[in-house]
């Protein structure tokens, strides 16, 4: 398991093994992806380490949930991150299929659970690289607390949720429902998520998955 500010592997191909095993857990604890307290109260050793969580960093507060519609766009301005959304369902082998590594610059959203902006937490899902360049969530363990992710939403409204947690998990023990289970109920959450740690050849896949968690702190209303 790395805590490296970027995650290990450039140039290294993110294989659908590694997806599979990064999603099917999270797809087999079924339609209670988004419910329940469950989630991470305290840190945690063995399977999850912390990547940044500085002490002192001021923090809004959380606003209440907005009504649901459909992500477009992307931003973590902080990273330089922009980019559009597609709704992703599930693959024939029941794993979130992600976007096609030809649009390996898109953020694909799990349409299978919550709407970003509504009660519950909704999970973005990207590509740390391909095997020629970096991709959309190369740079993801970056992400410090404090820092903001704006979701642009179809219906013309825009959700701003402050980063409060960025954790590597490792794919050995993990737990989906520590990973992306929402840590408030009735609070608007988000999710981003892509592999880390290193890239292992013999099985295919990286040893660990970074996950970025986030809450809804303001946004703008529909035009």
């Amino acid at each position: 398991m790395s805590s490296a500010r970027h995650p290990a592997g450039h140039g290294r191909l993110l294989t659908g093994v590694a997806w599979a095993l990064l999603l099917l857990g999270l797809w087999l604890w079924g339609k209670d992806i988004t419910a329940g307290p469950g989630g991470l109260s305290a840190p945690t050793t063995g399977d999850v380490a912390a990547v940044g969580r500085p002490l002192g960093v001021p923090l809004p507060p959380a606003r209440p949930p907005m009504e649901p519609a459909a992500p477009e766009r992307l931003e973590v301005p902080s990273l330089g991150i922009t980019a559009p959304v597609v709704p992703r369902g599930l693959d024939t082998a029941g794993a979130i299929d992600p976007p096609p590594y030809e649009r390996a610059q898109t953020v694909g959203w799990f349409a299978g659970g919550a709407k970003p902006g509504t009660d519950g937490a909704a999970l973005f899902v990207g590509h740390v690289d391909t095997e020629t360049e970096q991709a959309v969530f190369y740079g993801l363990s970056s992400a410090r607390p404090g820092e903001r992710i704006r979701v642009e939403r179809a219906d013309g409204s825009v959700a701003e949720f402050t980063i409060d947690d960025v954790r590597v998990f490792d794919r050995r023990d993990f737990d989906p429902r520590k990973a992306y289970g929402q840590r408030q109920p009735g609070r608007a959450e988000l999710r981003l998520i892509t592999c880390g740690g290193t890239f292992d050849r013999a099985s295919g896949a990286y040893t660990a998955n970074v996950v970025v968690s986030a809450y809804l702190s303001g946004g703008t209303a529909a035009a």
